[in-house]
């Protein structure tokens, strides 16, 4: 790039990830772009993740360390980690990732060729729980508009469609732009905040595979507890998650034209989540009368 380089960010939020932080760091450190910090954000752990810290950051002056006294949740321990950035550009990354050489050249690279660009997703390599490797191809166009109605319904459409595809949780962004973007702790709160991130501003995408993460499958209730929200919510994921979205399109500067069309949007998500969620229902009922029978 030319001119200054601008620090980058990448952010490491974890609680009790010893035996996987090397390996993240490895990654990280290995950058070819050279301005950049590696911050890791320790929510109260209670394993050896902060002996593990402490003797990353004698080993490499790029690496800072704060721990939380207390457990505050992991959203609240997101948020914490891009606050503590100094960089201009920023991402997260889990105790499970990689980041290819050349990640953050490649994502600097498409933002200093548009400033309108907020955020840089790319191909991403995701480890099944299984131990298979997998990816698709993203080629959607509609996240880069400059109008926010249509990049509201392309991520909107992504969200009933393969995770592989992208994430822009885990992609290159503009620090203050996101960091300005309010949060709340609820299910499905990483699908809402993509849909803010999508109102921000346009995104561009690498096609290339730049990145690595593991594939955690896990169900609603399991969720609900991680995040500390009370369990019946695991029984109304959908509906709260189209009441919240619903309130992100009454509030956002947009025309009222490109406010009912997100509107529109939203319902048809919240229909396709209710059938999937019929679906899911009339499987368990079927396996559990096959077990009644064959009782």
């Amino acid at each position: 790039m030319p001119g200054e380089a601008p620090l980058v960010t990448i952010g490491l939020p974890v609680r009790n990830g010893a035996a996987t932080i090397g390996a993240v760091a490895e990654s990280v450190l290995a950058q070819k772009y050279g301005d950049l910090e590696f911050l890791i954000s320790d929510n109260a752990s209670t394993d050896d993740t902060e002996a593990v810290c402490r003797d990353l950051m004698r080993a490499d002056s790029r690496v800072r360390y704060q721990r939380n006294p207390e457990n505050v949740g992991v959203l609240n321990n997101f948020m914490a980690t891009m606050r503590a950035g100094r960089g201009t550009y920023f991402r997260w990354i889990s105790d499970a990732d990689r980041l290819e050489p050349q990640y953050v050249d490649r994502c600097l690279d498409a933002l200093a060729a548009d400033p309108r660009v907020i955020l840089v997703t790319t191909g991403m390599a995701y480890l099944t729980q299984d131990g298979q490797v997998t990816s698709e191809q993203y080629t959607g166009t509609g996240l880069g508009s400059d109008d926010p109605a249509d990049r509201v319904a392309e991520m909107l459409r992504l969200l009933t469609s393969s995770y592989r595809q992208l994430d822009p949780l885990y992609g290159m962004m503009r620090r203050e732009r996101v960091l300005a973007i309010a949060r709340r702790n609820m299910l499905r709160e990483d699908e809402v905040f993509a849909v803010k991130l999508a109102l921000a501003g346009p995104w561009a995408h690498v096609g290339e595979v730049l990145a690595m993460r593991e594939w955690r499958a896990g169900n609603t209730n399991a969720m609900a507890r991680l995040l500390s929200v009370p369990a019946w919510q695991a029984r109304f994921a959908n509906t709260l998650q189209t009441a919240e979205l619903l309130r992100v399109v009454r509030e956002a500067q947009v025309t009222p034209e490109q406010r009912r069309r997100m509107r529109a949007d939203v319902y048809r998500l919240y229909v396709r989540g209710q059938r999937i969620e019929l679906a899911r229902r009339s499987r368990k009922l079927m396996r559990l009368a096959l077990r009644g029978t064959r009782g």
